[in-house]
């Protein structure tokens, strides 16, 4: 019995060997603290830092080190004491699922916030 076994399993190992190597999966994408680094740096060097008038009145809050598996950035208004966020952009997942909301979101900057995002995120460093 065990001989007819044998020369079953013959052509299957025959065919196996012939088969290329297991293909290693694509990359699934940047995790979200990633692209969060780079969209917080981006921010920070275009935004804060150049002194852009569209910006000039906020200070930025990099929030990334987040145990919801968030990483997030924070506009608020500079100097006030109300810290409510007028402005955030995070990502979650992998490949990260990039969001942008609050109250700057329905202002005109909006449309620049939201190209700016999307080229840092993408791995743009330019303004």
């Amino acid at each position: 019995m065990r001989p007819a076994l044998s020369l079953l399993a013959l052509p299957l190992f025959v065919l196996a060997s012939c088969q290329s190597e297991p293909k290693t999966p694509p990359a699934q994408g940047q995790s979200a603290l990633d692209v969060m680094e780079r969209v917080a740096v981006g921010a920070n060097n275009c935004w804060i830092k150049s002194g852009d008038p569209a910006f000039k009145a906020y200070s930025m809050a990099p929030e990334l080190n987040s145990f919801s598996g968030k990483p997030r950035i924070l506009l608020v208004r500079k100097g006030s004491s109300d810290i409510r966020p007028l402005l955030v952009v995070q990502a979650e997942g992998k490949p990260a699922r990039l969001a942008a909301f609050g109250p700057m979101m329905d202002e005109p900057v909006s449309a620049r916030i939201a190209a700016d995002v999307r080229r840092w995120s993408g791995g743009a460093k330019g303004c």
